[in-house]
């Protein structure tokens, strides 16, 4: 039996093959009964658009590609928080492809590696992508800017470290959440408050830091260099770090973690040397992963909203992928964060 093409949905639904083409694309200015009479037609017929004639039919390649970070694929992303990060982001962009006619690929990039320019310069030849959503720190990484920019395939960075110059981004204020979550600590009486900083190759690492030096500053509590300790994004490291938090003299009464992995691990050193959340130390996350809902006690962390900024991603490149002409002015999209309070901070022990 032959396949059902563009013809003969144009025939049943008596209407020309650039009207048909013109509503599977979800292209605007279509009257609503015109684009009703057509998916009619199509559905009646069992006519779906193949991508490659798309293509070929004009300049669009109808493929929004995410890079995402290889480095972590072996052990960050076995974990609960890069599966749920992982997730969130294609959730979001690929609901917002779906509804637009487009198919969404994760592409690994090895950010770090000798071959990162040819890998990128290598998939945008072969796949010539409408455009390219950026993960940290492929958002922040200069040689993919560079060959993005030279192969003239538009892009947004997701949470990028830097703001200016480099292309449209879309993010949270990491500064601000963190500040808000150090002064929440301190409006509960906490004064020895300690960090653990996430993965140093991350923006959102160093963001994160900052705010959480400056609630300190701003309430006129001291930091000890002992209080703020270097963890990678993992559980592992937030049970070590905060073994060496538990260890010192003045220990912290309050313990805020870069992200829910870390704070997890935080928990977990807690009650090993026999000590109770919230009771003994308060302890605080970053990100509301699905774990920070499921551990005892539930985490108090920072939700960022990973799924609307890569939704808001995939809707700036498949305008701009709709549209001849560039926009006006720089695009910069700062999406809302939430202070989510559960049952691991409480007032200090008197």
């Amino acid at each position: 039996m032959a396949s059902v093409t563009i013809y003969d949905v144009a025939a049943k639904a008596g209407v020309s093959i650039k009207t048909v083409s013109r509503v599977m694309n979800k292209e605007p200015n279509v009257r609503p009964a015109m684009r009703d009479r057509v998916l009619e037609a199509a559905g009646e017929l069992g006519y779906s658009p193949n991508l490659s004639a798309r293509s070929l039919a004009g300049s669009r390649s109808f493929v929004i590609a995410v890079f995402v970070d290889a480095a972590l694929t072996i052990d960050h992303w076995q974990s609960e928080r890069g599966a749920d990060y992982l997730s969130r982001i294609q959730l979001g962009a690929t609901l917002v492809c779906r509804d637009q006619g487009y198919h969404l690929l994760i592409e690994l990039i090895d950010n770090d590696g000798p071959n990162c320019r040819q890998d990128v310069a290598g998939f945008l030849a072969a796949l010539k992508p409408d455009g390219v959503i950026l993960t940290p720190p492929s958002s922040d990484n200069p040689a993919v800017l560079e060959i993005l920019d030279k192969a003239g395939t538009p892009y947004v960075r997701v949470g990028p470290e830097n703001a200016e110059g480099l292309g449209p981004r879309v993010h949270m204020d990491d500064i601000a959440a963190a500040r808000e979550m150090t002064q929440h600590l301190a409006d509960l009486g906490h004064k020895r408050i300690g960090f653990i900083v996430g993965e140093p190759r991350y923006g959102a690492s160093q963001a994160r830091r900052e705010g959480y030096l400056e609630a300190m500053k701003a309430r006129g509590l001291p930091v000890a260099d002992s209080w703020v300790r270097q963890g990678d994004f993992t559980f592992q490291s937030g049970l070590e770090q905060a073994k060496a938090l538990l260890a010192l003299p003045d220990r912290p009464t309050a313990i805020f973690a870069s992200n829910d992995d870390m704070a997890l691990g935080c928990i977990a050193a807690i009650a090993e040397a026999g000590l109770m959340t919230p009771g003994d130390i308060s302890v605080a996350g970053f990100d509301d992963s699905p774990s920070s809902r499921f551990s005892r006690p539930q985490l108090t962390t920072v939700r960022q909203p990973v799924a609307e900024m890569s939704s808001a991603a995939a809707k700036l490149l498949i305008a701009r992928a709709k549209s001849s002409e560039p926009p006006e002015r720089p695009v910069d999209v700062l999406l809302p964060f939430e202070l989510i309070h559960r049952a691991s901070t409480a007032p200090p022990p008197k």
